[in-house]
């Protein structure tokens, strides 16, 4: 069954740094696009980022569009999420996601939390 794996959050300073991982397991990784999402308590999943199948293209959010980056290695079916400049309203649960035949699949999440 397709599985995600999350890792790589944590605790860190307003300008920091972070990278973010996503193992994924239980389908052909490299036909899909991926997508990374975070939500805080009380709002909605925000989509952050999306890369396409061969990594060529790449989309973001207009709240971090210059801060973070998104990338994969097929040849290691992870996708990760870099993430720069980090502001105190970046903290949120980041979850990796992909749509394979119109199914949704998430991961468990990983909590970032970005405090001096």
């Amino acid at each position: 069954q397709v599985q995600l794996v999350e890792s790589g959050g944590g605790l860190v300073q307003p300008g920091g740094s972070l990278r973010l991982s996503c193992a994924a397991s239980g389908f052909t990784f490299s036909m899909w696009p991926m997508y990374w999402y975070r939500q805080t308590p009380g709002k909605e999943r925000e989509l952050v980022a999306t890369i396409t199948t061969g990594g060529i293209r790449t989309n973001y959010a207009d709240s971090v569009k210059g801060r973070f980056a998104i990338s994969r290695d097929n040849a290691k079916n992870t996708v990760y999420l870099q993430l720069n400049s980090l502001k105190p309203e970046d903290t949120a649960v980041y979850y990796c996601n992909t749509r394979v035949y119109r199914s949704d699949y998430w991961g468990q999440g990983t909590q970032v939390t970005v405090s001096s």
